[in-house]
This record gives C-alpha cells, structure tokens and sequence, in this order.
C-alpha cells in the first residue's frame, strides 16, 4: 500500500489549488465551529475514510485534551461543537463530553456511522442524544444494501436502517417540536461517492433519499449532505495503488467551481486532532497540514489572547471541496 508522502507527492503533481483562492485564503475573523475528532477507533473500515480509521486503531482523545477543548469554545465565542472519529462513541469520555458541550451552551453535532450500537455499551446513545438535544449526523452511502455493502462491509446495512427507525421513533428528523417535552431533533445523512466519481446533485439526491427512504423503510431525515471523496488517507491510498490518482484528480480540477470558494468550511472553523494538534479541517488532518504554525489546542488553553483568525493551509485534495456546487 502506497505511503502518506507518496499520496502527498502524487498531490503536488497538479496545479496547485492555493492559487485558484483569490480572497479567499483566510479565515473569517470570528469562527462558529469548533470540530473535534475524539479518536480514530471505529468498528468500521470503510474505503472511502480519509483519516484511517478501523477496528484496530488506538488513539484517542485524553480527558484532559477534552477539557483543553471546552475551556477554548468557552473562551473564543464559538457556537457550534462538532464531534467527529473515528467512531466518535469509543472514545471512553465520549458521554461525559456530550453532556459538558451542551452544559457550555453548545450546539453539539454527533458524527455516527449508525452500526456502533451493535456493538456492546452503546445501545443506550440514541436515547441520550434525544435528552440532550444532539444533532445527527449519520453516515448512510446509498438507501440500496448491495452498494452501501461494497463501500462499508457486509452486514451494516440492516443495522444502519434499524438505528435510523429507532431516531425516528425517538422524534428526530420530523421537525419542530417532535422531540421529547417539544424539543426539535435534527437528522441529518450524508452521501459518499462508491468509488473515484464525482458526487450527483446534492438537491436532486436528497429528494431521492427522502423518498425511497420514506417508501421503503418509514424513515424520515432534515438534510442530505453530499460529500466528494477527498484523495488522501486511506482513499488517497487506493486511488495511488489502483492507478486512479491522475484521472481522479483531472475530474476534480475540471470540475473545480470558484463559487464555492467563500463557503469552504475550513473559513469558519477549527479542527482538533486527537492530540490536540490544530487543523484547518479533518481533511487536512489526514494529510498531516497543521495550521496556526505548530500550535495545540493546549496553548490556545494556556493563553485566550493567541489569535485563531489565520491563513488557510491549503493543498491540492481541497479540490474535493470545491468541485462542482462543493462538498464544504
């Protein structure tokens, strides 16, 4: 299997993407979001992961990195926390950091992959997300088995559909107020491309989804996010060892759309590794480009003054984000 420098090397071969940004190189000055990848264990080890994760990794984020965190969103005005893996629910403090985000005054997302409550200790999450307001964010690739199947592993479809039912009945995605004692739950899925293809319509396939979903399994959802394959990690591995790279890239660049520029997520948030270590986006992470010149979320812990606005560190897999109406 081919390196990480082998995947960045293969990268720098193209145009480079930092100068197609124009005004667009820097953050906002005020940031809302606040990510926060909590470990890289995951019962799954889908193609498709940018950041690597399976069964048999190990890191994960420390209690007190976890408080480095929330003492930064208390600090810094943020407004939203985003939890990601990962399977964001085996990080051991996963619960406890739920209920302190909320507590802060957060808006908490939840990423979920959707078949980890197989797994022994966490059939009871769903229900506590509910108590505590928590937007989901479930991973479902397509509403037919045999394709989620190729891209996920056999035996995660059925569970996936369960779970979402289960969300259902607990008062998510069916709008305001359906939510224990009038509370709004929000559902949300998102879409990745099977393979080295650009994604459809965002718009289009959300119908789609909502539709075939609805039809075939009673489940109901707020919004479909449509994201492209970003060619580093594990899918930036595949793409070099199946000789895919160059025909990948040449989709993304001349799909490459200036529009989305302003909206590229990486202009209005802050990504946490595991360790602390600060990103423009997890995308970034799993190409190892830090931001903020080697800081951690611990310095900016240590020192409120330390400024967050900065230049975008960008290299040429941020295509993926901008190429047709954007996956940002």
């Amino acid at each position: 299997m081919p390196r990480l420098e082998d995947v960045r090397d293969a990268l720098a071969a193209f145009p480079p993407f930092r100068e197609r940004v124009g005004a667009y190189g820097r953050t906002e000055e005020k940031l809302d979001t606040l990510q926060i990848n909590i470990g890289l264990k995951c019962n799954l080890a889908c193609k498709h992961c940018h950041v690597e994760s399976s069964p048999t990794r190990v890191e994960e984020m420390s209690r007190e990195t976890l408080e480095q965190c929330l003492k930064v969103y208390r600090d810094r005005g943020f407004s939203t926390i985003d939890i990601t893996g990962g399977a964001p629910e085996m990080n051991p403090h996963y619960e406890w950091f739920l209920r302190e985000a909320v507590r802060a005054g957060a808006r908490v997302m939840t990423r979920s992959n959707l078949v980890v409550y197989d797994e022994p200790g966490y059939a009871h999450l769903p229900e506590l997300w509910a108590e505590l307001g928590i937007v989901v964010i479930a991973s479902l690739p397509h509403y037919v088995k045999k394709t989620v199947e190729k891209q996920r592993g056999a035996g995660v479809f059925d569970p996936a559909i369960a779970q979402l039912q289960r969300l259902c009945e607990l008062g998510y995605g069916k709008g305001e107020g359906a939510g224990p004692g009038g509370t709004t739950l929000e559902l949300d899925l998102v879409f990745n491309p099977n393979g080295a293809v650009l994604p459809p319509d965002q718009g289009a396939l959300e119908l789609e989804y909502k539709q075939r979903l609805a039809e075939d399994f009673g489940i109901v959802f707020d919004n479909l996010f449509v994201i492209t394959n970003a060619p580093g990690g594990r899918f930036g591995r595949r793409l070099l060892q199946t000789n895919n790279m160059t025909k990948y890239m040449n989709k993304l660049i001349g799909a490459f759309n200036p529009d989305t520029l302003e909206g590229m997520m990486c202009r209005s948030q802050l990504s946490v590794r595991w360790d602390g270590a600060l990103y423009d986006c997890d995308f970034n992470q799993a190409v190892e480009l830090s931001c903020l010149n080697g800081l951690t979320i611990a310095d900016l812990a240590r020192d409120p003054s330390l400024p967050l606005a900065r230049d975008i560190a960008f290299a040429n897999h941020c295509y993926a984000c901008c190429a047709g109406a954007g996956s940002s």
